[in-house]
């Protein structure tokens, strides 16, 4: 018996090939969204395409693990919503093949995807990240894109403000400029006005050309005020024809070192994690212990001043802080008062401080515990998002990408909302760090039970119909008739025969009602302790409905709008909350419960009673209708 059988390899072909495509249209959508969040650090800084390469590259590996979920789900889904649509699944089904056995190839082939998964978190994941940062934090360190603009103050340039009134468009220079310099300090500001000016970038790019023709410079002459009156020479100007200003401006990518960026949970493994969990322990204890010190030592024991002659009797009773203190002239309660506001504001800094420090290490550890949880709960995320996407693709029995996007956006944003709450949970200390990671596979994993046992029963999950049903039956509604008149009519109803019975129906209902007294108020013993079906009812309810089929088949309009208003009968509303005589009797003893169904169920014989009331009604219309009908005759 081949391991391999060819129902496993057509539901692999199946699931590989759309799970290839949804991988790469999910790491795109990370990817751009990512992208948007440091739009600002790559938009007019004049990167290289190798740089921007780079920084795609290393964002979109860090982002691998989170696609990976999203992808599975959204191929499964879209899977066996192809192969329920096409019917494919109804005949292996058929064919004596379970469920469970149609996913085994799927099952195995997402488990070698959470171990490549874990694997990749765990060793090409952190190298990624430190890679990722170092990147990051060269392109923000950056000098942006010279690229002056026309009509406005520029001010990218540090220590400069350059202002141009046209650009030529041919050969690129600058007219009607205006330079406002502070490189040498406000002090000793300058004011350049030129009329034409053309600027370049040296061979190393790391400094600006700026050559000016035609223009004049003023500069601040504040900082020689000691030399000369400030009275009479205020400025400095000088009227040049071309003057040459070296700029630094370094406009080279330097690559920050990698290794700065080690320290981050982010880009460790496992064992490292593990490593820095047990250092910011040890570090977290050393600080209460210092802490523990320092508080031991600033314990400050009062030291009372007392005379000989009351030292005896002070030593027998309880000495009091107030006494002590009221014994003391007023100028040394005032430096007592003093000395202890002094003493407490140093003591309560010190404890801000250290509660700071230990804050930061409490919040360092708690990240690093989160991290370290974080690498098997997106792992197991692609198996949990497996079994809910493939029986949900099987109940749902939808294919393509209309349905199965919608629902696996849906759970997925569902997912994602859990997660970051957790996770952000766990970061502040709010919860414990395992629990605040594992709670989203805490909540997928029942679901993804739920709906793989209800997809192996061939239950309908999504039957609105039934969920329908049970909102009408706790809210107490009914549904309405709705008949039409037929185009073609085999039989027509015997009239007389019809007449004559709904007659004599119309008087059993009225006769029932009499007897039961539905007006008045029920029994509550009889309710709750020896309610049982009303037969009386469900068998006037099974006949009315029958002459109300045969009346159907009428081609009087007016019979059939009489028919459309006479109301379909509960049968069972008005005797019992439950079918349960258990359940019904528990309700009886909660007093205030029962009191509560009680009524609901007095609502409901008053309802019957104005339905036989309508059914009277109209009994009679339809009555005269047919002595109308067979006058006519």
């Amino acid at each position: 018996m081949k391991f391999i059988k060819k129902i496993d390899i057509f539901i692999l072909k199946a699931y590989s090939l759309l799970f290839v495509g949804t991988f790469f249209i999910c790491l795109f959508i990370f990817l751009m969204q990512f992208m948007w969040r440091y739009v600002d650090d790559l938009i007019g800084k004049g990167l290289p395409l190798d740089v921007l390469a780079k920084f795609f590259y290393y964002a979109g590996l860090t982002l691998i693990p989170m696609s990976l979920p999203l992808a599975i789900l959204l191929a499964s889904l879209i899977t066996f919503g192809n192969l329920g649509e096409r019917f494919e699944l109804l005949s292996m089904k058929a064919a004596g093949i379970p469920l469970v056995r149609i996913l085994q190839p799927l099952i195995i082939f997402n488990l070698l995807l959470c171990g490549c998964s874990f694997y990749f978190q765990n060793v090409t994941g952190p190298e990624a990240q430190r890679n990722f940062y170092a990147l990051l934090y060269s392109m923000k360190q950056k000098s942006p894109e010279l690229e002056i603009p026309e009509g406005i103050f520029y001010s990218e340039i540090p220590g400069y403000n350059i202002f141009v009134e046209e650009k030529g468009k041919e050969n690129g220079m600058l007219y009607g400029v205006m330079i406002y310099s502070t490189t040498d300090g406000y002090e000793d500001a300058q004011i350049v006005l030129a009329d034409s000016a053309e600027l370049k970038t040296t061979a190393d790019e790391k400094h600006l050309m700026l050559t000016m023709f035609a223009g004049e410079r003023f500069r601040n002459m504040q900082a020689q005020g000691n030399m000369m009156a400030r009275s009479n020479v205020p400025y400095m100007r000088e009227t040049f024809i071309k003057e040459t200003d070296l700029i630094p401006f370094d406009n080279n990518l330097d690559m920050t070192d990698a290794s700065l960026f080690s320290s981050r949970a982010q880009t460790k493994n496992l064992e490292e994690i593990q490593t820095g969990i047990d250092s910011l322990r040890h570090r977290s204890d050393s600080v209460g212990r210092s802490l523990y010190s320092y508080t031991s030592q600033t314990t400050y024991k009062r030291k009372e001043r007392v005379s000989q002659d009351d030292s005896a009797r002070i030593v027998q009773q309880k000495l009091d802080f107030d006494t002590l203190y009221a014994r003391f002239p007023a100028e040394q309660q005032q430096q007592i008062m003093r000395r202890a506001m002094q003493k407490s504001t140093v003591a309560a800094n010190e404890y801000e401080f250290r509660s700071l420090v230990s804050k930061d290490i409490d919040q360092s550890m708690w990240t690093h515990e989160v991290e370290w949880h974080k690498k098997f709960t997106l792992s197991l995320a692609c198996l949990f998002f497996f079994f809910i996407g493939a029986p949900l693709g099987a109940i749902i029995r939808k294919g393509g990408l209309g349905v199965p996007v919608v629902v696996s956006v849906a759970i997925f944003i569902f997912y994602y909302i859990i997660n970051v709450s957790g996770e952000k949970m766990a970061r502040s200390g709010e919860w414990i760090p395992w629990f605040g990671e594992w709670f989203s596979s805490m909540v997928l994993c029942p679901i993804g039970i739920f709906l793989t046992y209800k997809a192996n029963k061939d239950s309908a999950v999504f039957n609105i119909e039934a969920y329908t049903n049970v909102i009408r039956k706790l809210l107490g509604l009914r549904l309405s008739r709705n008949i039409a008149r037929k185009e073609v009519i085999i039989h027509d109803p015997d009239y007389p025969d019809v007449k004559r019975r709904l007659s004599a129906l119309s008087e059993e209902w009225q006769e029932y009602a009499r007897n039961t007294r539905l007006r008045f108020p029920p029994n509550y013993l009889h309710i709750f302790f020896q309610a049982q079906d009303d037969q009386a009812v469900v068998q006037l309810s099974e006949r009315m409905e029958e002459l109300v089929a045969i009346l159907a088949n009428s081609r009087d309009s007016a019979i059939l709008d009489a028919l459309n208003k006479i109301p379909i009968v509960s049968t069972h509303a008005h005797t019992r909350p439950f079918h349960n005589y258990k359940w019904n009797m528990a309700l009886g003893i909660v007093f205030p419960a029962g009191i509560f169904f009680y009524f609901r169920i007095w609502r409901y014989r008053l309802r019957l009673y104005k339905d036989v009331q309508q059914i009277k009604k109209y009994s009679a219309f339809i009555a005269e209708r047919i002595d109308k009908l067979l006058a006519n005759e």
